[in-house]
């Protein structure tokens, strides 16, 4: 008898228990304290039925995120001041992350202390950025095999690929195979940007006479190779993330200007998929519309203008990714300036020649 009062005494206490539980949790659940917030509030008995703001929802969509795209620097380096400017900008804006499209040193040298040289005093501005900075080959990065085995020692690979907040970005190597750079490339460089300082008039003489070199429009136009282990690194990337939001892909020059069976068949392989196109190369920004996907070409941030026209303009690009796809804002360099307004000794050393 005292055995079963035991057990009927136990499975009060049980039953008790639940109830206490169940009780409470429901008490948790009604109670104000911790109801999710609003961030909005405002006085709701001042502004019982009219309010003097729109209806729209707050812009604050958890999966959307914000990166920077920023251009060439080099290939006739403007100014220092010009990438510097980019970098301070940048931080102004706080995006999530920033990608360049190939082009931050001249390059085009055999000795391995001068090339790490330059990259070091890339580095020296890159680590003001409050953010990360993901790199992509140009040519004036890896412009033979010299500076190439700089880079892989340096970096790694030169094409590779990341997930970020479900959305696949893919870095392309336009310089794989590399080719063959127009001859004395590295001396001409040198005597550019040490006219620029000296006989700016006497530097974009020297430019023009260069852009219509038969070679270098040769070279130019020539259309752009990628290795077959490129185009499988593709293909298994893609087959790795088959579902994801959107792809971006960026590489240095712009391949679809005069596509290659190879580029072609990149482009066959994101065939049905959602992804946008960047590249640099040819400091002039514009825009293609390919088979109903974006092809863009960004403008430089600190690389010499090559053509006359409306995209010529230093510039980064703001990209807010969205349940929607991509929202793209280009931004002038000189549209950006910090709380203690414009400060001509900013903008003083960035004076640019046809910028507007």
């Amino acid at each position: 008898m005292e055995i079963k009062n035991q057990k009927y005494l136990k499975t009060l206490l049980i039953i008790f228990a639940l109830a206490i539980s169940g009780g409470c949790r429901q008490m948790q659940k009604d109670s104000p304290e911790i109801k999710e917030k609003s961030p909005f509030a405002y006085d709701e008995t001042a502004l019982p039925n009219k309010k003097p703001w729109t209806s729209q929802n707050f812009n604050s969509n958890p999966e959307n995120f914000q990166f920077v795209i920023i251009g060439d620097r080099t290939g006739g380096a403007n100014a220092e001041e010009t990438f510097k400017l980019a970098v301070n900008q940048i931080n102004l804006l706080q995006p999530e992350f920033v990608i360049n499209v190939g082009d931050l040193i001249e390059g085009y040298s055999d000795d391995k202390a001068e090339l790490n040289a330059e990259w070091d005093d890339v580095q020296g501005m890159l680590n003001k950025l409050d953010m990360p900075f993901f790199r992509v080959p140009g040519n004036h990065d890896i412009a033979n095999e010299t500076a190439q085995e700089v880079w892989r020692e340096r970096y790694g690979a030169g094409y590779y690929y990341f997930v970020y907040n479900d959305v696949l970005f893919v870095a392309l190597d336009s310089e794989d195979p590399p080719r063959v750079a127009p001859e004395g490339m590295k001396e001409k460089l040198e005597e550019y940007n040490r006219l620029q300082t000296e006989d700016p008039e006497k530097a974009q003489e020297m430019l023009a006479e260069f852009m219509s070199d038969e070679e270098v429009i040769a070279g130019l136009s020539k259309p752009v190779e990628f290795s077959d282990e490129q185009i499988d690194f593709v293909k298994n990337t893609l087959a790795q993330n088959p579902e994801v939001r959107w792809t971006f892909l960026f590489l240095h020059e712009p391949a679809w200007e005069n596509p290659s069976d190879s580029f072609k068949a990149i482009q066959s392989l994101l065939k049905g998929r959602d992804h946008t196109f960047f590249a640099g190369h040819l400091h002039y920004y514009d825009y293609d519309k390919i088979d109903g996907y974006e092809h863009i070409t960004m403008g430089p941030a600190g690389a010499s203008f090559h053509q006359t026209g409306p995209g010529n303009v230093d510039h980064i690009m703001w990209v807010t990714m969205t349940e929607k796809g991509p929202q793209m804002g280009n931004i002038a360099l000189k549209g950006v300036f910090d709380r203690m307004g414009l400060d001509t000794t900013l903008f003083g050393a960035y004076d640019r020649k046809g910028y507007y």
